[in-house]
Order: C-alpha cells, then sequence, then structure tokens
C-alpha cells in the first residue's frame, strides 16, 4: 500500500476505484466495504484508493467541540486499511477551504483531476461539498460528464458500519473488550510513550510503565485491570508519504494494564500503566502499543498498599493463566 500525506502527491490514476470516509476503526462494517472495493478492483482492472482526512472533519468545523473520541490513532488506522488490501492511502488535511469547495467543485477538482476516479464506491447517505449539501444524486448526475461510475453501497452495510461503530465505543465504555474486539475484528489498541511516574507500583514490586497516549481525542476504555499484549517499539512509529512500511517492533510481551484514578493512594488524575511481565528493561521515552485482550476487574480502592499489593498479584496470576490457556 502507498501512502500519501496530501492530495497533491498523488498522481491522478488511469481506472482509480475510489471510497471515502474516515474509516474510524477500521472494524468488520468498514472491513466488508472494503473488500468490495477490492473486489471491483480485481474484476475491472483496477486500483483501489480510500480518501481519509487527518485531523478529523469534526475537530476543524466545530473545533470548540471536544466530544469526538477516536477509536485509532492514525497510525493504528493506517496499519489496519494496510491489512485490508488497498493499494492507495490518501491521508490529506482537511481545512475550512476544503469544506467549502461546492459539490462540482468537488466532483471535477477532487474525483476527477486528482484522483483519475472511474468508479466511486460510497453510501447513500454520503454528503460532501459546502455545507455538506452534495449526495449521491449529484454524483449520478455528473457521473456521464466526468466519466465514472457510482456505485452505491447498500443501506444494509452503511447501518452496519454505524451499528458496529457504537457498539464498540459502547463496549470499550463499559469495559466489554470481548465485544468490543469481535467487532473490530482485532485487539483494540492503545498506542504511546512511556514516562517517568511516581513509582509506585514499584515500592510495592509491581513497577509499571507510565503511558502517555499520543492520540489526545483517543478512546481510553473503562477504569479496571486488562490483559494485555505489549509491543514495544524504539521510537514513535511515523506514518510517511510512500510504500508502508510496519514499524520494527523491539520486543513482545505480556502485561497487565490499569486504567484509573489509584484511588488506594487518593490519586486524582487518570493514569495508564502497564505491568510488563517478565520484562525488565527501561522502557522510559519507548513507545508501547498495548493490545486488549480481557477484561480482569473493575478499579477499587483498598485500605492499604499491601492488600493493593496482595489482589495484584491475584490479577498477576489470572493474567497469566489466561495467557498460558491461549
Amino acid at each position: 500500500m502507498k501512502i500519501y500525506r496530501s492530495l497533491d502527491e498523488f498522481e491522478p490514476l488511469e481506472n482509480a476505484i475510489v471510497t471515502i470516509g474516515t474509516f474510524d476503526g477500521v472494524h468488520v462494517g468498514h472491513q466488508k466495504i472494503l473488500k468490495k472495493l477490492v473486489d471491483c478492483a480485481k474484476e475491472t482492472g483496477g486500483e483501489t484508493v480510500l480518501l481519509t482526512f487527518f485531523p478529523h472533519p469534526r475537530l476543524i468545523i466545530n473545533p470548540n467541540d471536544d466530544s469526538l473520541r477516536l477509536i485509532n490513532d492514525i497510525e493504528e488506522k493506517t496499519h489496519q486499511l494496510a491489512l485490508c488490501g488497498l493499494d492507495h492511502l490518501i491521508i490529506t488535511p482537511f481545512t475550512r477551504d476544503f469544506s467549502n469547495l461546492s459539490p462540482e467543485e468537488y466532483i471535477r477538482n477532487v474525483l476527477v483531476d486528482k484522483l483519475g476516479t472511474k468508479t466511486i464506491i460510497i453510501g447513500y447517505d454520503h454528503h460532501f461539498g459546502k455545507d455538506r449539501k452534495g449526495t449521491i444524486k449529484d454524483l449520478v448526475s455528473f457521473s456521464e460528464i466526468f466519466d465514472f461510475e457510482v456505485k452505491e453501497i447498500a443501506k444494509q452495510d452503511i447501518e452496519d458500519v454505524a451499528v458496529s461503530s457504537t457498539i464498540v465505543r459502547e463496549a470499550l465504555i463499559k469495559g466489554d473488550i470481548d465485544i468490543a474486539n469481535k467487532y473490530l475484528g482485532y485487539p483494540f489498541e492503545l498506542t504511546g510513550t512511556v514516562e517517568k511516574g511516581d513509582q509506585i507500583g514499584r515500592q510495592i514490586g509491581f513497577p509499571t510503565a507510565n503511558l502517555h497516549v499520543h492520540e489526545s481525542h483517543k478512546l481510553i476504555p473503562a477504569y479496571g485491570i486488562y490483559a494485555v499484549e505489549v509491543d514495544i517499539y524504539p521510537n514513535v512509529p511515523q506514518i510517511v508519504s510512500g510504500e508502508y512500511e510496519e514499524t520494527a517492533i523491539l520486543n513482545k510481551a505480556i502485561g497487565m494494564c490499569y486504567i484509573g484514578t489509584r484511588p488506594t493512594v487518593d490519586g486524582m488524575n487518570r493514569k495508564i500503566e502497564v505491568n510488563v511481565l517478565d520484562f525488565h528493561e527501561d522502557l522510559y521515552d519507548r513507545t508501547v502499543r498495548i493490545k486488549f485482550k480481557k477484561f480482569i476487574r473493575s478499579d477499587e480502592r483498598f485500605e492499604t498498599l499491601a492488600e493493593l499489593q496482595q489482589q495484584i498479584k491475584v490479577d498477576e496470576q489470572e493474567i497469566r493463566a489466561y495467557f498460558n490457556q491461549k
């Protein structure tokens, strides 16, 4: 898969099979649509193109709205899209100028001139252009003028996308990792850099890596303890233009992830910490990706650190048993 960090980097194709959207989560509903894109390209000898936006359009259109929570950061999303077998991924900045294009300008300047669209596969409820006035009817109207075909994604498939997105978000908010992962089709992930913490975990024999999540709008699961897989990177994975390459992983491990305010020590701020089992190297300033596999228990307050320590020992045994059974 080739990556382009703006529309200007992309050279129009002779036979571009295009779809457009945010595809946050790249969940099973999205994967179904992307398979249709790939199948259409195979049938017509074309090349698949997905046009997506970063930052998210809502952050530009409604900058004061802080309610947006993303299932993927941009690197996580790119990785999942690459697994879907796409040929070209355009991650273009969403700007006010872009949002002010008329529907005709959008079709002519973007779809035809920039992409070389011969087939666009899009949902019945897709809106585009200034004030989102453009609809699939406009695409059909202009398709004869600009010589491209419009294939409408079935209403049921679009509803599957919406339902899947809702289920994933609601499940994560409740800590229901099994349901979230089922609808994602892969383990939910958090990616961040390890920072120095208060070292309370070290005092009770369970040193933890304090995680600063890279994406400020990332959805964080419910407070509690989780069984996780941990990928450790030498640096922050970057999405750059060119052929997509996965960032090399230094180590893989398993661990206990804690999300919460640490009520036993009267904590106030949310912390995301991971105790990497059987791993004793320095993690400061490393990037780690945590893959959530199982919810263990909710966060709770203990009367003493000794009681907390004893519970963490029980959590560790349960997590080790979980991974040994797999």
